[in-house]
């Protein structure tokens, strides 16, 4: 379909950027910059995401698989110019479209991104608790920058080795824990370190954010044990074995 048709029905929502830097981070992460050919005029919120576009959506293959077109990526940082955007990808083991995307992207490739959208941001609290494993940083680091620096923030990240541990500016009073081959999934580990942590009373806001059933532990475990309300508590599943499209 001619590009014509593609602006009017998407233009509002999408917009074209070139990759200017492809890293690695950490073993598993890597930043990749994306900048625009304009100023970006849509509303963003620190914990959102954009959506890369893989495949033509009205293409042929597209209308067959859409949901192969699009994948989801946490914005890292948008520059205050706001003429690029930064992301922070994790590498998990796996070959899906989006994963072999973020190992072959290149700067100079032309990208295709849709606008921030997503609810998962920091809210008006007495205090903060983010909670989550490599896949959540990419989120909590814009969300902490956010909330600046008389914030009280607590919480844990979990990674598999310090190695693996995505550099969280401004959040040092973040504990650090690591897995060492024990499972991502129901992630035991990271349930632990939150039952130790020393949070003043239930009145926060909490942010758990990455594999679904450790989402679920740490939000039961806030719930049943610590008092938290339903209502105080954002969760996040990133992911899932077996599954795609959970962001």
């Amino acid at each position: 379909m001619a590009r014509t048709m593609r602006d009017r029905l998407f233009g509002k929502y999408a917009m074209e950027a070139t990759i200017t830097v492809a890293d690695q981070v950490t073993p598993a992460m890597r930043r990749i910059r994306l900048e625009t050919d304009q100023p970006i005029a849509f509303p963003y919120s620190p914990g959102q995401h954009i959506r890369i576009q893989l495949m033509d959506p009205l293409s042929v293959q597209g209308i067959l698989r859409p949901s192969e077109t699009l994948r989801t990526y946490t914005i890292w940082d948008l520059d205050p110019g706001r003429t690029a955007i930064e992301l922070r990808v994790h590498l998990y083991a796996g070959d899906g479209i989006g994963l072999k995307w973020a190992r072959t992207a290149r700067p100079g490739d032309r990208v295709t991104f849709w606008w921030p959208q997503g609810d998962f941001f920091p809210r008006e609290a007495a205090y903060h608790v983010f909670v989550g494993e490599e896949t959540a940083g990419a989120a909590f680091g814009p969300m902490i920058r956010a909330l600046g620096a008389s914030a009280q923030v607590y919480g844990v990240l979990e990674g598999e080795s310090p190695e693996h541990d995505l550099p969280m500016p401004g959040a040092p009073s973040l504990r650090r824990v690591h897995r060492h081959g024990a499972p991502a999934v129901a992630s035991q580990v990271l349930l632990a370190a939150v039952a130790e942590l020393d949070l003043p009373g239930n009145a926060g806001a909490a942010y758990v954010a990455g594999e679904a059933g450790t989402c679920r532990l740490v939000r039961d475990y806030l719930m049943r044990e610590r008092n938290w309300p339903r209502t105080s508590i954002k969760t996040k599943p990133f992911w899932a074995p077996g599954k795609r499209g959970l962001h």
